[in-house]
């Protein structure tokens, strides 16, 4: 077992539907991993990249309570086993399948731990995962924005859409934890900030800085901001769905991860609209921001470019990147990975995947060919000469990461064990506070 700087990339894999749930959005088929994932999976390799952000399509493997066809994830999982790649294994990502319907769906989060359980016992050998991928982005863009899934635009059904997400992601973990004691749960979550333009926009940037961090607050079991709970409240989460948040914190099993694009900072204005304001404090700033809120070991889960007409854009770009990567680390922020999203291009997330256009986006490490772009070649020289440079930093970790092929370890077993004793430990602590303080 070697303690290891976690260099990644991802398989994108989003798949919300739009047009009132008439048309889903399958990005692994527009970007023809269904036919090319042996392929992929090569390409990983060649990059020297053992860690992969993947996971298998819900609308597809998800059939209906207690219902699973594992087939596709069957052929991919064994592949990566074999050529002891470490999935960090994304459940949910944008979309639910068709017969539960949106994220307003109270059944949602009960089901989905089911299933997470189910993957969990299919797949012991697995120990990352992001249960739901990043929740607060999902809530948003599904029902505030109006632009996926249930399509709606309301505070009520923005704070619906986000509890039942991030009670999902609780109660995953928690089933995940009684198949693989040991579990790594890796956030990715968008790390957003908000400019005022002028001081009448003060007061709803502020607002919008605070309602960033609602989704990892419930997740880690944080108090909400005052602000914050008056805005749930009366956006219909109940004292006790709230206190199921604060009951349920696993925190100690928690990556946070924070996507960084050069789209996460905006603009507001008087009167509350938005609009992109580009890279301004950029990765180091806001993720030390995130750090500060949630003391936790942190991961680069996300970042892109789209290759320009100059060749070098994105080029540029991962190494602006790496070098915030870099600061965030040097400032003593446990940082233990990094990662580029995603393999291969991508299709129509230029227009935020709400029109079914078929737009090639040249935001991977190689095209849709299969040929590598120059940011390609460039991450993997990237790994190439950081890798023994970066090696002990994950010891920042309570739980070390056991890759694929050492499953089976009489040492791996042995911290498993442990992992399972200190989580029942943990448990007792808790119920025995709660009791002792009713």
């Amino acid at each position: 077992m070697t303690p290891q700087f976690l260099f990644a990339t991802g398989i994108e894999n989003s798949y919300p539907t739009i047009d009132g749930g008439r048309t889903r959005i399958d990005e692994m088929d527009k970007c023809r991993h269904y036919q090319f994932w042996q392929r992929d999976f090569e390409l990983v390799q060649e990059l020297g990249i053992s860690f992969l952000r993947y996971g298998p399509p819900i609308h597809t493997t998800w059939l209906g309570p207690g219902k699973y066809n594992w087939d596709f994830a069957d052929v991919t999982f064994q592949d990566l086993l074999k050529r002891n790649i470490a999935p960090i294994v994304d459940l949910c990502h944008f979309g639910l399948p068709d017969w539960l319907g949106n994220f307003q769906n109270p059944d949602f989060p009960a089901l989905f731990a089911d299933y997470a359980r189910a993957f969990a016992q299919r797949y012991p050998w697995i120990q990352l995962y992001t249960p739901v991928n990043e929740m607060y982005i999902c809530a948003v863009f599904s029902a505030l924005y109006g632009w996926w899934n249930e399509q709606l635009s309301s505070d009520k059904a923005f704070v619906t859409a986000l509890k039942y997400i991030v009670k999902a992601n609780v109660l995953a973990m928690r089933a995940i934890l009684d198949v693989r004691p040991d579990a790594i749960f890796i956030q990715s979550e968008s790390s957003e900030y908000f400019h005022a333009e002028n001081p009448a926009a003060i007061g709803p940037a502020e607002q919008m800085n605070t309602r960033r961090f609602l989704s990892l607050d419930l997740n880690y079991g944080r108090r909400v901001d005052s602000e914050m709970f008056e805005y749930l409240m009366d956006n219909g989460m109940s004292r006790e769905e709230y206190h199921f948040f604060l009951k349920n914190n696993l925190k100690h099993h928690c990556i946070m991860g924070n996507d960084y694009y050069q789209t996460n900072e905006h603009r507001v204005s008087a009167d509350g609209s938005t609009r992109a304001s580009g890279e301004v404090f950029g990765y180091h700033v806001i993720t030390r921001q995130y750090h500060d809120r949630y003391r936790l070991p942190v991961m680069h889960t996300e970042t892109n470019l789209v290759q320009g007409p100059n060749g070098d854009e994105a080029v540029n770009w991962l190494w602006k990147e790496w070098a915030n990567v870099l600061r965030v680390r040097n400032d003593g922020v446990p940082i233990i990975g990094f990662t580029w999203y995603s393999l291969t291009d991508q299709v129509d997330w230029d227009s935020a995947l709400r029109d079914n256009r078929g737009n090639i986006n040249a935001l991977g490490l190689y095209d849709l060919d299969r040929n590598i772009r120059p940011v390609g070649q460039a991450y993997k020289q990237l790994i190439s000469d950081w890798r023994q440079v970066l090696p002990a930093h994950s010891i920042c970790l309570q739980v070390p990461i056991i890759m694929p092929q050492e499953s089976h370890e009489a040492w791996a077993q042995e911290k498993q064990d442990e992992a399972e004793k200190a989580e029942k430990d943990k448990t007792s602590e808790t119920a025995n506070t709660i009791s002792q303080s009713s």
